[in-house]
């Protein structure tokens, strides 16, 4: 009978025992800490780097207490073979067992940048470069590999309306061709198989939808505007009618290095094959980066007669039917707005 208690006793200290373990490794775990000096730290882990080195690089740039914290809060994980590599960004105390699990999820740090709609290549190159994520020449080049579409796209010799508006998450010391492929995916996601079906059933080609997306863009920053820009288009080329789209001409006078903010009268001759005034249908190829609204209004556009359309200089359009109505919407918005 002593013997059954003395065993008793003995399981009994043992559990007492772990159990207070266990509430030590708990609280060291899950107790906040912060040894780094300064607002943040920023801690690199190459790719193949093993527990040992990260919990070093870890306890050094003063995120972890010590090796034995961080071998505690890794054995609590269960997740040693999860680590995964990346730049880590860390701004406040965190506990052991925090630190683990942004580890094991990939937390890595990543500064946003965002790319509005209707912008070309050069202007994206130049937001890349103001924000500090790289040199506009890196993008450029990186914006130069048409490849990247020649399925859906065997005439692209760069990516001139591929380039999905968006805002993406960019790693630090991700390279622009990183971002630019980040970007050709977001866009084959946004002309998805829906859309892509309609273009096949109308007789667009993807290049045309992008072509004709981007005038649109350029056009008009209303969402209730575009089905009715695009049917103005779309029923021009119909017609056989020229385009005659200031974007297109803008475009072509950037590309030549030319334009100064304003279209001449004899800009609108100049020999160019995106100069719309000049040479009938679609320009060669896209001239800015369309967002979704713009390709689905190319592919359901309003059912509507008009042919024209002039700015009523506050944001919105006024769109006729007849040259005769168009003159006068002309005279009215253009002429007389900007005598008076």
């Amino acid at each position: 009978m002593r013997a059954v208690r003395l065993v008793a006793g003995v399981v009994l200290l043992l559990c007492v025992g772990a159990g207070a373990a266990a509430l030590l490794v708990s609280q060291r775990i899950d107790e906040p800490y912060q040894g780094f000096s300064g607002s943040e730290q920023f801690i690199e882990i190459p790719a193949g780097t093993g527990t040992n080195a990260i919990g070093r690089r870890l306890i050094d740039a003063g995120v972890v207490r010590d090796d034995m914290t961080f071998r505690l809060a890794l054995w609590w994980s269960g997740r040693s073979r999860a680590l995964q590599a990346g730049e880590y960004r860390f701004d406040r105390p965190a506990s052991p067992r925090e630190v683990i699990e942004r580890l094991t999820r990939g937390d890595v740090y990543a500064r946003r940048i965002t790319f509005p709609e209707g912008l070309t290549i050069q202007e994206m190159a130049a937001l890349y470069e103001s924000r500090d994520f790289g040199k506009a020449a890196e993008f450029v080049a990186a914006a130069r590999d048409g490849s990247l579409v020649g399925d859906i796209d065997p005439a692209a010799d760069d990516l001139e309306g591929y380039l999905f508006p968006e805002t993406y998450p960019v790693p630090r010391g991700t390279p622009a061709t990183g971002l630019v492929r980040a970007m050709v995916n977001r866009f084959r996601a946004s002309f998805g198989e829906d859309l892509q079906a309609l273009a096949k059933e109308q007789g667009f080609t993807t290049r045309q939808v992008v072509t004709l997306a981007s005038l649109v863009e350029k056009e008009t920053g209303k969402a209730e505007e575009r089905p009715i820009v695009a049917a103005v288009y779309r029923n021009r080329l119909r017609i056989g009618m020229g385009l005659q789209a200031d974007p297109t001409v803008v475009y072509a006078l950037r590309k030549e290095g030319r334009y100064n903010g304003n279209i001449r009268r004899q800009d609108l001759q100049m020999d160019s094959p995106y100069n719309t005034y000049r040479h009938a249908g679609l320009p060669p190829g896209p001239i800015a980066a369309p967002g979704k609204a713009s390709l689905e209004a190319t592919l359901m556009p309003a059912s509507v007669p008009y042919l024209y359309f002039v700015s009523r200089n506050d944001g919105t359009h006024v769109f006729a039917e007849t040259l005769d109505e168009h003159n006068r919407n002309v005279r009215e918005f253009q002429i007389l707005y900007f005598r008076r």
